[in-house]
């Protein structure tokens, strides 16, 4: 038995070929002009570079800038050689979001957690958490002058880019960490 030379399927395949071999010529033909290059104001992230002049008086031990909006953390370190953007999470509602200066005044490898009355609030069932896989403060945490705000890691990488925290700024673990290693006590950090 000899099976048929066009089947259902290759008529299929070849009527798809047919039909799309005029757009395929046609873009191969056809010169796409050239239009001017207009500045890139943000890049996918909504990132935008920042300058710490237009928000520090000085770099004085360094300086960290949360940009709530772009969900981005900017770093500059003391001596102005190094600049930094890392990816945060920032908080759920204007409600939660403290704005303004201050700084860091402690900084913790494997920091324990303990829910904020407003959190139990929220959700009753939350309890204190040691350090852990489970810790919503990830593997580092830097400590601000405002009690209870913090910048810190977090072990669910979903919520980084999004309005998810109850206030602090959340950074992948291993971006808190660069940025602790490089970060003295006393930088100056501002949230906008």
């Amino acid at each position: 038995m000899t099976k048929p030379i066009f089947t259902r399927r290759t008529m299929l395949a070849a009527t798809g070929a047919a039909l799309s071999a005029p757009s395929v010529a046609l873009a191969v033909e056809t010169p796409q002009p050239i239009l001017p290059q207009q500045p890139v104001r943000r890049n996918i992230m909504s990132f935008s570079t920042q300058r710490w002049q237009d928000h520090f008086e000085s770099l004085g031990k360094g300086a960290i800038l949360c940009d709530i909006s772009s969900r981005a953390l900017h770093f500059w370190s003391g001596d102005g050689e190094t600049y930094k953007i890392y990816p945060s999470s920032v908080p759920r509602t204007d409600e939660l979001t403290r704005r303004g200066y201050t700084e860091i005044v402690r900084k913790r490898v494997g920091p324990d957690w303990t829910p904020t009355p407003n959190m139990l609030k929220e959700d009753p069932t939350l309890e204190y958490m040691p350090p852990g896989p489970g810790n919503p403060l990830g593997t580092h945490a830097m400590y601000l002058t405002w009690p209870a705000y913090l910048i810190h890691g977090t072990h669910d990488t979903r919520k980084i880019g999004r309005l998810s925290s109850s206030g602090c700024i959340g950074l992948y673990n291993f971006a808190i960490e660069e940025l602790f290693n490089m970060t003295p006590v006393g930088t100056q950090v501002r949230l906008l």
